[in-house]
């Protein structure tokens, strides 16, 4: 069973459907002391960083979702959902993140806007940097992205890049935890198959 973490701030139904397409058992959760209960987590996240992060504390999802990783389980986090498992953002001022991973989120550089929109949204290809076993069956498939902020960390944690005015980092994996920036769950079959391949690790 994955549960599928509440915090106000995601696409909650979208990722419940994709989960049910590929038939994979998954619930919504908000009880910070359920979380242990599931097989896997589906961190999403649409939104503000700085609000995301003060939520979290409000309920204690902050502490048990580290609790989670601790424990070995399999994390995935998606669009803000990610970018909330490093150190910190500079999205609206200084917050800090999780610090599950090491790494910070930054806003897409501006020299980049006289010839790209930010926010980077719509299709885009991602390439794979190093193997992974969210990318099985798949081979730099593009899939669907909305944000105006990406994350920096060290190359040891890229599995993904992709273009847009410059390389940034598009997916991520330490450990036994995955990180998405676009949004598998609105990338038609080759998100499908992402999710498909978390629900079989």
């Amino acid at each position: 069973m994955i549960g599928i973490v509440d915090y106000n701030m995601g696409n909650l139904a979208s990722v419940k459907n994709a989960f049910d397409k590929i038939g994979a058992k998954a619930e919504i959760i908000s009880d910070p002391e359920k979380l242990n209960n599931y097989e896997k987590l589906l961190f999403p996240g649409v939104g503000a960083f700085g609000d995301a992060i003060e939520h979290l504390k409000e309920t204690g999802l902050d502490e048990a979702i580290r609790e989670f990783v601790k424990g070995g389980k399999y994390v995935l986090g998606i669009c803000l959902g990610m970018q909330l498992l490093f150190e910190e953002s500079e999205e609206f001022g200084k917050h800090k993140g999780l610090g599950i991973i090491p790494g910070k989120v930054v806003r897409f550089d501006k020299k980049i806007e006289t010839t790209h929109k930010v926010p980077h949204m719509g299709w885009n290809k991602m390439f794979f940097k190093r193997h992974s076993s969210l990318f099985e069956g798949l081979n730099n498939p593009y899939l669907y992205f909305v944000h105006s902020y990406h994350v920096v960390c060290n190359d040891k944690y890229v599995i993904g890049k992709t273009i847009y005015g410059y390389e940034f980092v598009s997916a991520v994996n330490k450990d036994n935890v995955f990180g998405f920036q676009p949004h598998p769950e609105k990338s038609h079959n080759a998100g499908l198959k992402i999710l498909d391949n978390f629900v079989k690790l």
